[in-house]
């Protein structure tokens, strides 16, 4: 925002300022929260402490000690968060998504050689992970855990004292506190899911996600075990039987262990389920409105071809019913007009009885979470953060998603003014 859009706003960020700040204690914090807010928001290449201070006008001393030393909880802030993203926006879902910030040098919590989104490739960069309610009108990344590395984990590397000391001494220096260790990217989804639902009291909504989750069957599980439907990208050689095989029992010769139930037939990737049923299986799904019209497409609309499938996820992880039968769920397939095979993939535990538009589009709303994200990553500095604190950038990251939740409250509001 300019300046001057800035002045025409600035009653109402003051007031979801006040609420989304209520948590903190002292007045001057909420006062340098709100502070905080403003320069993420103005105009400006860069919104590290230093940039956003010279244009806020106040010494950047002050934006560093509220977010690397000061003593508020931001994990209350996300929470008062949350529920205001719950009420205002309608979410049909949780999205899980991660993120990279590249860096340059090796003394930010959580940064290693990894692939990094941002870089397109493998880079130095942190990997942060979010929970973000999603609507097809908007998103909120309400919850937000870095990422860290084996690396970083001293407990992980107690053969090499030498080694696990140094990193110790990493750790110490970056503020990591002692119950932080590296856990895959899914069981912190899974660890925020739970602290939404239990903690925070948000409702039940379905789950979806990206292959690096969706491939996990830990992670499918998980959401199985606390009730949540999901609707995850999955890769195509991920295997399954079709949804009417049969487990069937061999019989017993008398001699040795009776034998327990098994499919008769191999399972077979998700390719190979979608090629046997072929194009007569598909159906042309419009899941949405886009911004792109053509000659051809003159309303813009989103659609494409899918068809479904029942089918029953098989490895060795997935547990197995006493009968020995597999769980079923939905095998959903993209496959365009002009593709020799299907090009997306997904499975879905949402009900037998849900439309396939509705699949489609549960399916296909994570583009809201990746839409709004570049807003965040553009327009409001959330991988502009210089800090070597952990703390400093949980704090970081969550001051962000307020700044993209209050523009989020602009464009929904119809009085609000144009420039805004």
């Amino acid at each position: 925002m300019t300046p001057e859009e800035m002045k025409e706003v600035r009653p109402r960020l003051e007031a979801f300022a006040a609420e989304m700040l209520g948590s903190l204690a002292r007045r001057d914090q909420r006062a340098k929260g709100e502070l905080y807010l403003r320069g993420l928001m103005l105009d400006g290449k860069r919104k590290s402490m230093q940039p956003m201070a010279e244009r806020l006008g106040v010494d950047h001393q002050q934006l560093q000690q509220f977010v690397s030393s000061s003593t508020w909880d931001y994990s209350k802030v996300r929470e008062r968060l949350a529920r205001w993203a719950a009420a205002h926006i309608s979410p049909e879902a949780y999205a899980i998504d991660d993120v990279g910030f590249p860096k340059d040098g090796y003394d930010s919590p959580g940064v290693a050689r990894m692939y990094c989104g941002a870089l397109g490739k493998r880079g130095n960069c942190q990997i942060g992970v979010s929970v973000n309610l999603v609507s097809d009108r908007a998103s909120s990344a309400v919850d937000w855990c870095l990422f860290l590395p084996e690396s970083w984990d001293d407990t992980k590397h107690g053969e090499d004292p030498l080694l696990a000391e140094a990193i110790r001494r990493r750790r110490t220096k970056a503020g990591i506190p002692n119950t932080a260790r590296h856990r895959e990217k899914w069981r912190l989804a899974l660890d925020m899911l739970d602290e939404m639902r239990g903690n925070w009291e948000l409702p039940n909504l379905p789950v979806v996600a990206d292959a690096g989750c969706g491939d996990a069957t830990g992670f499918r599980e998980g959401l199985t075990e606390r009730g949540l439907a999901y609707t995850v990208a999955v890769k195509a050689t991920t295997t399954a039987h079709p949804g009417d095989a049969t487990p069937e029992r061999p019989p017993y010769s008398g001699q040795g262990r009776p034998p327990v139930s098994a499919y008769p037939q191999p399972h077979a990737t998700l390719r190979a389920l979608a090629l046997a049923a072929g194009r007569d299986s598909l159906r042309t799904v419009t899941w949405r409105q886009g911004s792109k019209a053509t000659k051809h497409n003159p309303n813009a609309e989103m659609r494409s071809k899918f068809l479904a499938l029942r089918v029953r996820p098989a490895n060795r992880s997935i547990r197995r019913a006493a009968d020995g039968s597999l769980p079923d769920c939905w095998l959903l397939a993209e496959w365009p007009p002009d593709s020799a095979e299907p090009t997306d993939y997904w499975l879905s535990t949402l009900p037998t009885d849900t439309p396939l538009r509705e699949l489609v589009r549960i399916a296909k709303i994570r583009w809201r979470v990746e839409h709004d994200y570049r807003e965040l990553k553009d327009g409001l500095g959330l991988d502009h953060f210089e800090g070597r604190n952990y703390l400093g950038w949980h704090r970081h990251v969550t001051l962000a998603a307020l700044a993209q939740a209050f523009c989020t409250m602009l464009r929904l509001d119809p009085k609000v003014p144009a420039p805004a």
